[in-house]
């Protein structure tokens, strides 16, 4: 039987947050079956909070030598994946993107050959990079009558598409612009890629895990019948609740009493939203309290491999501060505001630093 903790050192463990990893940032974002990018820079901080040594520059070289890209890919959001994963992912993932297409746009848009609107959408984005206002716009020339934002839905969904620089470099800003994935990588995506690679490739970033876990990580159903095909090659466990946990048999679970340090997350990070159970990470009673108005989820920090609460970067008259939030009381606040102000010196780095601490507030 593995408790949380063992499921909550196991899980650091692979997503090298018991001790930074030496790995480059391609290597990181590999192993990591790519981070979740909504918000363009988090995967910056992902991956400074993994990995010695990092810089801006060594993600943002990847991103402008189209060695990584951003495309919409696991829950249909955007990730930050190497061009090798884009390859065999995408296609992967597109029954996810089908079943969206047809509880959405699709219905509004019944009658019409969604696959001639996606080869119309297709050689616009393959003409030049577009806004999927852009997209909208020429599409609606072509089927009038019909919103612009479905036709582009349309593309996003059929069209293998990615968000070209500068949208995703540290320092830059502006709209998502989009172009297919075979002509910004060249060559075709993997026509037969498996399903097995992708729940193997999973359990060695985020195992062990249950298939629900699996499936909430990736957006994909029925995936019980992959893990069980698999069952000869995996070990399993069981849970605090009595659940099959799987796992590989060689992957690392460090004794449940191995210390985790203080670490800061950026918000979507994926440690926090591949799990169907995520008390393995987030006690209960916290989740609700990382989510804004509008249901995005606020950056949260760390302690002893728990979320503990959450913090937010400010700038103001040549000053940085550092805003946390705690939950609870800290139990180190010295460790917690050594590892802010290390994350300052990587975001901030030219500014003055100022840290804060703000009251505990019930929850």
């Amino acid at each position: 039987m593995l408790d949380r903790y063992a499921l909550n050192r196991a899980l650091f463990e692979r997503q090298s947050l018991l001790r930074p990893a030496g790995h480059t940032a391609l290597q990181a974002v590999e192993r990591l079956v790519g981070m979740q990018a909504q918000a363009p820079l988090a995967p910056y901080v992902g991956l400074w909070t993994r990995l010695r040594d990092f810089r801006p520059d060594d993600l943002a070289g990847l991103i402008t030598g189209r060695q990584v890209v951003r495309i919409a890919l696991m829950r249909g959001t955007i990730h930050l994946v190497t061009a090798a994963d884009c390859r065999t992912l995408r296609p992967l993932l597109q029954p996810l993107l089908d079943r969206a297409l047809r509880s959405g746009a699709g219905r509004r848009l019944t009658g019409l050959d969604l696959h001639a609107i996606a080869a119309a959408g297709r050689e616009l984005v393959d003409e030049r990079p577009r806004t999927f206002g852009e997209l909208g716009a020429a599409l609606t020339e072509r089927w009038p009558g019909h919103a612009p934002a479905d036709l582009a839905h349309v593309i996003r969904a059929l069209v293998p598409l990615v968000q070209v620089p500068p949208r995703g470099l540290w320092g830059h800003g502006g709209q998502a612009t989009h172009t297919s994935a075979e002509t910004w990588l060249g060559g075709r995506l993997d026509p037969a890629p498996a399903l097995d690679d992708l729940v193997l490739r999973y359990l060695a970033g985020y195992g062990p895990a249950t298939p629900r876990d699996i499936q909430v990580w990736s957006g994909l159903t029925r995936l019980r019948e992959v893990v069980d095909g698999l069952r000869p090659r995996l070990r399993v466990f069981h849970d605090e609740h009595g659940n099959e946990v799987f796992d590989l048999p060689d992957a690392p679970r460090p004794d449940p009493g191995t210390p985790a340090p203080p670490r800061f997350l950026p918000e979507y990070d994926n440690l926090l939203r591949s799990h169907a159970d995520r008390t393995r990470v987030l006690p209960g009673g916290h989740r609700d309290r990382l989510a804004t108005p509008n249901d995005s989820p606020r950056p949260a920090f760390l302690v002893d491999g728990f979320v503990h609460g959450t913090w937010k970067l400010t700038r103001a008259r040549g000053t940085a501060t550092l805003t946390i939030e705690p939950f609870a009381s800290l139990p180190d606040p010295g460790a917690v505001t050594a590892e802010a102000a290390r994350l300052l010196e990587f975001a901030a780095a030219g500014d003055t630093h100022d840290i804060k601490i703000a009251e505990v507030t019930a929850g």
